[in-house]
């Protein structure tokens, strides 16, 4: 289904950054390099003191039999870390797309391990790749983040020492001040936002805030932006099915208990929801082709839902900014309407992998705009097909990541006849030992068709 903590290293990390930038092309490991007896590589010492006890753990990069395994593909336990790193694909769409490695050699601007640990998106042309890592974890020192980058540049060797240990004892930790979204200018839109909240210690807090949208008149939304603190694990924004069955105004509404236990009185809220808009990176910026908007009634109000982890001992902080930008009627030629097509019928055994389908049909003619899917962290793939007509079976949509689902708006929109529709088809990986089903916290699962579509 992806905002952003912006991490910011000292201004003399920056200057060697662009001295290094300059000169690494020319640089390579030599047999001078090599480790006496007894002495660990630069790899190794990244393996020993970064990638095993910060990332190696479990539910993380540990096995491919962790949850996460789907969405990621990345096992960084000693034994396979490097060959899985250096060299190698990713599996984020977008880093793909802009030519990433996982690792590539020589080059840490294009390597996505770098840029998951060093958040500025200053130093990437402001691209964005999915949430900063270790997710929910105290962040990495300077230290070692500038270890990672100069091993990278240095040619990311398996053997030899090649990066000054040193830097390792670099405790520091540059800690950059979350800058909240700015809101429309007047006029232009609105903003609605969840307040800075506490996360506890080893705890995930999922919350629900229902917010007025403050507009007198019909509203046409036509593009909205998305920013959270470092942490998140999704936003999202839902309208009402019922409006006469609404939480109240203002009320903080979280979906656990202090310890952990389900708040059923919540939970039960969560039955009236529509999806309106979200993000499961840290920041988006979405428009609608020219011409096409959301239509918000006068009076509207929203569910904003924000879900944070905190894996780390210490407190930590959550909050979320929603701009919502709008148009004049004169300039709405489509109203926009959202795709909720879920399949609550889910039983996924122990220990086990199904593919489980469902199919969609329309009563009438529509349009689909824009796809995307939600299930939760058994979801190993999701994929969408047209049902029925001339494009029967055709794969319209497919996405290997559940944490953060490619969204994927189509030039030329998936026609529709009435009698058509469209098939999820999800495959779920159960590594668990109990039976897992449809359910609304993030031990059940899901399988939601999400999107767009006009009349």
């Amino acid at each position: 289904m992806n905002a952003l903590t912006y991490t910011r290293l000292t201004l003399s990390m920056g200057a060697a950054i662009a001295l290094l930038n300059l000169t690494a092309c020319q640089k390579a490991a030599t047999d001078d390099t090599i480790p006496l007896p007894g002495q660990l590589s630069s790899f190794g010492l990244m393996q020993e003191k970064i990638l095993t006890p910060s990332c190696a753990t479990s539910g993380c990069h540990a096995s491919d039999r962790d949850p996460s395994f789907s969405q990621h593909g990345l096992v960084l336990t000693p034994a396979v870390s490097y060959q899985n790193l250096v060299g190698v694909d990713p599996k984020n769409s977008a880093a793909k797309t802009d030519g990433l490695k996982r690792v590539k050699a020589f080059a840490s601007l294009e390597s996505l391990l770098y840029h998951k640990l060093y958040t500025d998106a200053g130093h990437h042309s402001n691209k964005q790749y999915g949430n900063p890592m270790p997710l929910g974890n105290a962040q990495l020192s300077n230290g070692q983040i500038e270890f990672v980058r100069r091993w990278i540049e240095a040619g990311a060797p398996q053997t030899g020492s090649v990066v000054d240990a040193k830097l390792l004892d670099d405790k520091t930790t540059t800690i950059a001040v979350y800058e909240p979204l700015p809101a429309p200018a007047s006029g232009a839109g609105v903003q609605m936002s969840v307040p800075l909240f506490d996360i506890q210690p080893k705890f995930e807090r999922e919350l629900f805030i229902r917010k007025s949208v403050g507009n007198a008149q019909d509203m046409y939304v036509n593009r909205y932006e998305i920013k959270m603190r470092n942490g998140s694990h999704h936003f999202v924004a839902y309208d009402f099915r019922s409006k006469t069955i609404l939480p109240g105004l203002n009320d903080i509404r979280d979906l656990r208990n202090p310890d952990n236990s389900l708040n059923f009185a919540t939970a039960l809220t969560m039955s009236n929801h529509v999806y309106f808009a979200g993000a499961q990176a840290q920041y988006q910026d979405y428009t609608f082709p020219e011409g096409m908007a959301l239509l918000l009634p006068a009076g509207a109000s929203l569910d904003l839902n924000s879900h944070y982890v905190n894996r780390s001992d210490a407190v930590t902080k959550g909050e979320a900014q929603f701009n919502l930008y709008t148009v004049p009627k004169a300039r709405v030629t489509q109203v926009v309407q959202t795709l909720d097509l879920g399949n609550t019928s889910l039983t996924i055994p122990a220990n086990s992998r199904v593919t489980l389908s469902k199919d969609f049909l329309v009563s009438k003619a529509r349009k689909i705009l824009t796809l995307t899917s939600h299930m939760h962290k058994t979801g190993e793939k999701f994929v969408i097909k047209i049902k029925g007509g001339t494009r029967n079976g055709e794969i319209v949509y497919t996405s290997t990541d559940w944490e953060h689902p490619d969204i994927i708006t189509f030039k030329t929109p998936i026609e529709l006849k009435a009698g058509e529709g469209l098939t999820s088809e999800i495959t779920y990986n159960n590594t668990t030992n109990k039976t897992i089903g449809f359910g609304l916290t993030s031990e059940d699962e899901m399988g939601i068709i999400f999107g767009y579509y006009f009349e």
